[in-house]
């Protein structure tokens, strides 16, 4: 397997066929529903709350809700109430079967169930699955994840997942990869190619783009979706109170396995960290759909899978550049 990562890759430009960068479609189809950038919001309380889902959904945007400290019942209740789509996250311990339990008993469907776990290639998630199959049947668009390998995406299609999640690690402030030693820190667009060859559904890259381009590569290796905390930290929006740090606003940015989530030191795989506080989170998603349309424009197509039509280079900038003789 060749290996490399976002910084040892640049796309190769087509004839342009486009007479306004504007005309160039980057929305993308999930499930049932169609939205405005393949970008979604990670499920993680330091990027998410009930406010930005609900600015989010109203917008056409992507997101899914975390797990934690949240009744997620009456998250959905609310959501359905507002006429908006009802995107949750939940695990394979006792407490994520009694939230489906109760959303069933409630009526409470969601369009859209992530099964969110570190190690996803494991028998409670088929368990899980099939749990939710069994109780709220093909209404609901499954995501599971999260995965590294062409033989874990096989196992959750055929478990019966609609899309599974790609990347151990390569998140900004997930260290998963850095205290095990297992992951796909450095080699996730690698990953994400070996993976999106076998797969039949929708694969979801989930970590590593810390750019617009590493978007476009990353769906030009494959990917259908990409999820991303980063992209969506540091605004108005975004949760948590606005600090100045030598002189400079800043929020706090954490990983769900970091101890300030966990609130303990038990099994920590995330840090966290402050980033600066710029501006409104939808001035963000413009960015990233203005940039992604010129990125259409230099593939030669019309829609933003069309980058995937186009030659790439290997420039290793940066890892696995061979020792000098």
């Amino acid at each position: 397997m060749e290996v490399f990562d976002f910084d040892d890759v640049m796309l190769v430009p087509r004839m342009c066929t486009l007479e306004s960068r504007s005309q160039a479609d980057v929305s993308a189809k999930l499930g049932k529903r169609t939205f405005r950038l393949p970008l979604m919001a990670a499920n993680m309380p330091a990027v998410l709350d009930e406010n930005i889902a609900i600015e989010l959904a109203k917008r056409d945007y992507f997101y899914v809700m975390h797990r934690f400290n949240i009744d997620i019942v009456a998250f959905a209740r609310k959501m359905r109430e507002l006429d908006l789509f009802v995107s949750i996250s939940i695990g394979v311990q006792e407490s994520s079967y009694k939230v489906i339990d109760d959303l069933a008993a409630c009526n409470l469907i969601p369009e859209y169930v992530t099964i969110d776990l570190a190690h996803g290639h494991t028998d409670a998630m088929r368990v899980v699955i099939e749990y939710i199959r069994k109780l709220f049947g093909e209404e609901t668009f499954i995501i599971a994840g999260n995965v590294a390998t062409p033989e874990a995406v096989r196992d959750l299609e055929n478990w019966g997942a609609d899309a599974t999640k790609v990347g151990l690690g390569p998140g900004y402030v997930c260290s998963t990869s850095i205290r095990t030693g297992f992951g796909t820190r450095n080699w996730q667009l690698a990953a994400i190619r070996e993976c999106a060859r076998v797969a039949r559904k929708v694969v979801i890259a989930d970590g590593g783009c810390r750019s617009s381009g590493d978007i476009v590569k990353a769906i030009h290796m494959g990917a259908d979706w990409i999820m991303s905390g980063y992209f969506y930290t540091g605004f108005v929006q975004t949760p948590g109170e606005t600090q100045v740090k030598d002189g400079v606003k800043v929020k706090s940015y954490y990983g769900n396995a970091s101890a300030v989530n966990k609130q303990n030191t038990h099994r920590v795989e995330g840090i966290s960290v402050f980033v600066p506080c710029e501006g409104s989170l939808f001035d963000k998603m413009r960015e990233i759909e203005e940039a992604l349309q010129s990125a259409v424009s230099f593939s030669g197509g019309k829609h933003i899978a069309d980058v995937r039509n186009c030659e790439h280079v290997i420039v290793r900038r940066y890892h696995n550049i061979p020792p000098s003789s």
